[in-house]
């Protein structure tokens, strides 16, 4: 069961990065796959944004996913708010502060994978973070089970 800090509501994970085109739009694709997987829709929420979105997701990041076989190639880079981030559980950033959106006195929690930006990285180099950003979901959700 998915423990959180009010058992009415949904857990809320946010995947946050700078411009919302490349890491945090994977791990948020990734987390979708995991929700249907394990039949989580009911007991998770989740959400996507940038502190300075870019107008984008960067090409290389739809392609690596594409060989993954998620299409990606509609999504916009979106903001995130302050009141985002205060409703959610966990804030997941990608190795990029959210330190400036990130509310005073918030109860949830917040953790950084601290991983290499892909923005004009090599295919190889993308498919390496991709195939990352994946694990990680995978272990988060594993450890959102087991509580």
């Amino acid at each position: 069961m998915i423990s959180h800090t009010d058992s009415t509501d949904p857990t809320r994970i946010a995947f946050v990065c700078v411009q919302n085109a490349g890491r945090s739009q994977m791990a948020y694709a990734f987390a979708q796959q995991e929700l249907k997987r394990r039949d989580l829709a009911d007991e998770i929420d989740l959400l996507t944004g940038g502190t300075r979105p870019a107008d984008h997701v960067h090409d290389e990041v739809v392609d690596a996913m594409a060989e993954a076989g998620i299409d990606i190639a509609d999504r916009t880079p979106r903001e995130v708010t302050f009141e985002d981030l205060q409703a959610s559980d966990y804030v997941i950033t990608m190795g990029c502060s959210a330190s400036d959106v990130c509310p005073a006195g918030w109860a949830g929690e917040n953790r950084d994978w601290d991983l290499e930006d892909p923005d004009g990285k090599s295919p190889e180099a993308v498919a390496t973070i991709r195939d990352e950003i994946e694990h990680r979901v995978g272990r988060l959700f594993d450890e959102l089970e087991s509580a």
